[in-house]
């Protein structure tokens, strides 16, 4: 068949390459002329206060092994995890050292071992998170959908509650533990702390040492080039024509275009919306009215739940200084309402410019220049640096809130219509691999409506 694609995020190209791997031909949309949607390199290098130039991405990403997604379409364009992310293991440790590193050991033993070996936590703090964590194994990481994490882990002690549950929370489902979906968070829980299941490593960090669009969107699209698919930049999708099946045909071309969607002028078989939520449903919106009637409700229904999304946004605070380098690649931070960045990641020992540090706050509400003002200082007193702004990215729609009880929209939208992006129905919060499964449930639909 021939499928549109319109957004060239990283869940609109997972879906045009797993569509050309079965065997569709594939022409994707984008309206800017940057691929990687919410996960990509800044158009232009920034210089640094010592002259030299560094790639900023729009954001700091972490993976974890058990994104077997991923990590796999990220191999099927020729991107060898090995090579462009670095691995280390599940590691949540503090400006002074203490906290959790897990054990090289196999799951679930690494847990075990990290957990007993980790540092400000006494004795009984321990021993509470092993024995909530064994009962949510019993349960088999699964909750009432009603609960918040707050409500999950009420039972855990404060050091615990601080130390590990709410900057999990925060920086996983980017949302603040007595607002966001327990269920959601046993899912990431099981998946960082335990790892997948057939994963040997499943709990580990996955650090980018590449910028953002060469970890995968680049890859992806000369891949789909060099096997006939178009990815075409600049193009702004504001309406599709629907199939018109019940029309009469009055010319040979209208006979060949029944029944197919139209984008941009161009006939096709199906269409796979990978667009943000409010985009899609924007198109939806204005499509619907020139639908049959029963997809112009299902279109109408669907733009309705995108809609009622609430979006939060992560702000990224780039900042330099010659002499700055962490302990580790990643430090958590103590965050409050004036000092909001959760974490600190040293570019340099990612494979970046040495001494450019990025620090990031997620669920953020504070303007451009506050928050810059506000991590700059939090810099100063939580890691002794003074460090220099280089650039401020605030995403202000980065992540839907993962509440609990929170209806997503379906995959499927209409017969011949779809969906794929991380705020898709899927068992995983905003993440790239809650992105790239949606893409995967997008060309099953497609493949299953031939």
């Amino acid at each position: 068949m021939k499928v549109a694609i319109i957004g060239a995020g990283w869940a609109g190209l997972a879906a045009a390459v797993y569509l050309t791997d079965a065997g569709h031909t594939v022409v994707v949309f984008e309206a800017s002329h940057h691929v990687g949607g919410r996960a990509r390199t800044l158009p232009a290098p920034y210089c640094l206060p010592d002259g030299t130039q560094a790639c900023l991405d729009n954001g700091q990403h972490i993976l974890i092994g058990a994104y077997t997604h991923t990590l796999a379409v990220m191999r099927q364009v020729g991107m060898d995890p090995r090579d462009c992310l670095l691995d280390l293991p599940m590691t949540l440790r503090w400006p002074d050292g203490r906290g959790l590193q897990f054990a090289k050991l196999p799951a679930p033993l690494d847990a075990l071992g990290g957990i007993l070996g980790a540092t400000g936590w006494s004795l009984a703090d321990k021993c509470s998170l092993l024995r909530v964590s064994a009962g949510w194994a019993v349960k088999g990481f699964v909750c009432d959908a009603r609960l918040s994490v707050t409500d999950l882990c009420r039972s855990l002690p404060p050091a615990i509650m601080a130390g590990l549950i709410a900057p999990l929370c925060v920086s996983a489902l980017n949302t603040p533990p007595d607002m966001a979906c327990g269920r959601t968070f046993l899912r990431v829980m099981h998946d960082a702390l335990l790892g997948a299941p057939g994963v040997s490593k499943g709990s580990h960090l996955l650090l980018p040492r590449v910028d953002l669009t060469a970890l995968f969107p680049a890859a992806a699209v000369q891949w789909l080039q060099q096997r006939g698919g178009l990815v075409r930049l600049g193009q702004r999708v504001q309406q599709i024509q629907p199939p018109q099946p019940f029309q009469p045909i009055q010319t040979t071309q209208d006979a060949g275009n029944a029944g197919q969607w139209q984008v941009q002028g161009e006939c096709f078989d199906a269409v796979v919306m990978a667009t943000s939520a409010s985009d899609a449903a924007e198109v939806l919106v204005r499509s619907a009215p020139f639908a049959a009637k029963t997809s112009a409700s299902a279109m109408h229904d669907w733009a309705s739940i995108a809609q009622s999304l609430r979006f939060l946004a992560i702000a990224t605070v780039y900042a330099y200084s010659a002499d700055a380098r962490l302990p580790q690649p990643m430090l958590a931070l103590h965050s409050q309402a004036d000092a909001p960045a959760q974490f600190v990641f040293d570019r340099g020992q990612m494979g970046g410019q040495p001494g450019l540090l990025a620090l990031v706050a997620s669920a953020c509400e504070g303007d451009h220049h506050t928050v810059t003002q506000q991590v700059l200082a939090q810099a100063r007193s939580q890691l002794g640096i003074c460090l220099q702004a280089v650039q401020t990215v605030v995403e202000k729609r980065a992540t839907f809130a993962c509440t609990p009880n929170l209806v997503r929209p379906p995959g499927r939208i209409a017969d011949g219509l779809y969906a794929c992006g991380d705020y898709v129905a899927g068992p995983y919060p905003a993440t790239l691999e809650g992105a790239v499964i949606s893409a995967l449930q997008a060309a099953h639909h497609v493949n299953n409506n031939k």
